[in-house]
């Protein structure tokens, strides 16, 4: 996956609580296991909508979402990030952040930051305002800020901010201890093959 370093795009404010993974991808669009081209269904039916925020500039070149409590919840359908991936949005910003969603967006690549109501808030008015529209989000600081000059900490778990650091999802890191897993395999073939001649010696006998 790609690298999360340092984000500064334009913000889109949706200003809606519980939405779920359902609204952010309708069950349609789910025929395909490909990641790409899933950016047209994203929010579908909000998008129906003509006054719907990712409809306008410069809200629909949108890099960042702040939403509010309890987003991404519902099914688990890991087509709800890769959706808002395609579309080109790579963090979402909320009071609350639904356990299994927030743990797909780290697995592809977008970053999910949980702030207080008071921050939501400030970031949601900025953010409404194409002129203060625009955020830097910089993971390796574990801040967002405001072309206002507002900067906010957030917290992330170390390992999840490596992952993302580095564009390393569950698989990549498993990889990287290819030679462990292969002497460990190795090790549990010779041990079955000791087994096996033992079992047939006891035959034999």
């Amino acid at each position: 996956m790609m690298p999360f370093t340092r984000l500064d795009a334009v913000a889109a404010p949706l200003p809606l609580v519980n939405v779920d993974t359902d609204k952010i991808l309708p069950a349609p669009f789910l025929k395909t296991i490909s990641r790409t081209g899933l950016g047209k269904g994203l929010f579908h039916s909000l998008r129906s909508e003509p006054d719907f925020i990712l409809n306008h500039a410069p809200w629909d070149q949108a890099g960042i979402l702040v939403a509010l409590d309890n987003f991404g919840c519902g099914s688990s359908r890991e087509h709800a990030p890769w959706a808002l991936l395609d579309f080109g949005i790579r963090c979402v910003i909320a009071p609350s952040i639904a356990d299994i969603f927030y743990n797909n967006c780290c697995k592809n690549g977008i970053l999910p930051i949980v702030l207080p109501h008071t921050d939501i808030d400030r970031l949601m008015a900025l953010a409404t305002d194409p002129a203060t529209a625009t955020l830097s989000v910089d993971l390796a600081q574990q801040t967002v800020r405001a072309t206002t000059g507002l900067a906010l900490p957030f917290v992330i778990d170390a390992q999840r901010k490596q992952d993302l650091l580095q564009g390393v999802d569950d698989i990549a890191r498993s990889l990287t201890r290819e030679a462990d897993i292969a002497a460990y395999e190795h090790a549990m073939d010779s041990r079955q093959v000791g087994v096996r001649a033992i079992t047939q010696a006891g035959l034999d006998g």
